[in-house]
């Protein structure tokens, strides 16, 4: 069951982070990501509820824990938007199909899905 948007002064969103292979490597471009969607987030007055991160290279999303995270928490409500630094975090280029399904998803549930990396935030239209 699809949830009822909330208003805004109630709104809380996840941050989704897949950005690193391995996670015995440095996280450069998972704390970049990071950094970028709290400053996204501060800019807009949104309140992070959550951080969820994934390692990058499992093309389906609902094979990564992290983001079946995301989805518990969109299902049940507990957050109205879904922070990702650019679409092929949610799934590559070569499954956007996937990515597409997810985004269809997110949107029956009520909750918005933002991207985070500037050239893409700043468009009135959201690439899917």
């Amino acid at each position: 069951m699809p949830m009822t948007p909330r208003g805004d002064a109630d709104a809380s969103v996840v941050l989704y982070v897949c950005a690193d292979r391995a996670r015995a490597v440095s996280g450069g471009a998972a704390q970049r990501a990071q950094a970028e969607g709290h400053a996204f987030a501060r800019e807009r007055g949104l309140t992070i509820a959550e951080v969820v991160t994934d390692t990058y290279g499992e093309p389906d999303p609902a094979r990564r824990t992290g983001w079946r995270r995301v989805r518990q928490l969109a299902q049940t409500g507990h957050v109205t938007e879904v922070l990702v630094r650019w679409p092929s975090a949610i799934a590559p280029e070569s499954a956007r199909e996937l990515r597409l399904r997810e985004a269809d998803w997110l949107h029956d549930q009520g909750v918005r899905l933002r991207y985070t990396w500037a050239p893409l935030s700043s468009r009135g239209r959201k690439p899917r």
